[in-house]
């Protein structure tokens, strides 16, 4: 009796060929075995090996500068400015990630990655307390200037609005209007947010640490930088897996949609440099800029098999040898950055 109880529960192991990314009901999504795409489970062991901590950076050189005269009003307004826009970015990005994009992901290794990279996200809102904290900077200014700044909040309510409506109790996947929604909220946040949004402020800040200057805070953009990086591979890697499994997805009014959706973003990333940088900065000007947004675009555009349509140069070279654009699929392998130990981070 006691047998055929036991037996009447049992279920078939889980086929690794019945997995699937999104709108998958027949595949248990606790069990993370057997794995089908490993690509997802490579870039959550990549993000662990990645690990790092706020506080571990040291700031005693940022707050001397800080305190000092010797950076310009044009100088301090750019570091403003993106803590500013950084401080709530990272929230935004991880609130999208555990409300929206978690639930409708179906498949347990891609759930893993997620996991991983909410930690990170919170780590990285820690980054911009610490030097919030370390600067001794008026924590309401910071952490509201998406309220008040125009630039900031423009580009910040373009994303929140690809979240609002995932986040109705009614919505589903499993129409083909509402696969094509979540399609464009990961691209929204993937492509858009960490993949262009982000370039701009990297490019601006480390710009002072190549000249030695708030080292402590462009210390901590790198690892956020290394840590992007693969959150953006990750979902780039899940907007490919997901067009591959529902190809009808991907009509040409939805890849014109989303062309659309990433050239206007592109022009609100323009205006965010131009309210950064009204005047040029160590060896940085707002025209600079324009160019540099529309190559990350078009590199961002060919990653998801949409053609590259501005054709324009990367001005910033040295940012390219910092993060190798045309092969951030294989950026681990380059071994720019290698985590230490808890206590030694080394930026090669």
């Amino acid at each position: 009796m006691t047998q055929q109880k036991n037996e009447s529960v049992l279920k078939e192991r889980v086929n690794v060929n019945d997995k699937r990314l999104i709108n998958c009901h027949a595949v248990d999504v606790n069990q993370l075995m057997p794995l089908k795409y490993k690509w997802a489970w490579e870039h959550y062991l990549n993000g662990c090996a990645n690990h790092w901590m706020p506080n571990e950076v040291a700031m005693g050189k940022d707050i001397e500068l800080w305190k000092s005269d010797k950076l310009s009003v044009n100088e301090r307004r750019v570091i403003m400015r993106n803590l500013g826009f950084f401080s709530t970015a990272e929230s935004l990005v991880g609130n999208n990630i555990v409300l929206a994009i978690f639930r409708h992901i179906t498949n347990p290794e891609a759930r893993q990655y997620l996991l991983r990279q909410g930690f990170e996200e919170a780590i990285h809102t820690h980054a911009f307390l610490y030097i919030v904290e370390s600067l001794a900077l008026d924590h309401g200014e910071v952490f509201n200037m998406y309220n008040e700044v125009n630039t900031i909040h423009e580009k910040d309510h373009f994303e929140m609005n690809l979240t609002q409506e995932i986040l109705r109790s009614d919505f589903s996947t499993a129409t083909f209007e509402g696969a094509q929604k979540f399609l464009e909220n990961l691209i929204g946040y993937y492509i858009i947010m960490e993949g262009l949004f982000f370039y701009s402020g990297f490019a601006m800040i480390l710009s002072f640490s190549r000249q030695n200057k708030m080292v402590g805070v462009g210390e901590q953009f790198q690892y956020i930088l290394r840590d992007e990086t693969v959150h953006l591979n990750f979902g780039i890697d899940l907007i490919n897996g997901i067009k591959e499994e529902n190809p009808n997805l991907w009509t040409p009014e939805f890849q014109a949609h989303i062309v659309q959706k990433i050239k206007h973003a592109v022009e609100l990333e323009i205006r965010y440099a131009e309210d950064c940088l009204p005047d040029g900065i160590l060896g940085l000007t707002a025209p600079m800029f324009r160019d540099y947004v529309q190559h990350i675009a078009d590199r961002r555009f060919e990653r998801i098999g949409l053609k590259a349509i501005y054709r324009s140069k990367n001005p910033f070279p040295w940012m390219s040898e910092t993060i190798d654009l045309a092969k951030e699929k294989n950026f681990f392998e380059t071994r720019v950055t290698e985590y230490q130990s808890s206590s030694n981070l080394v930026w090669n």
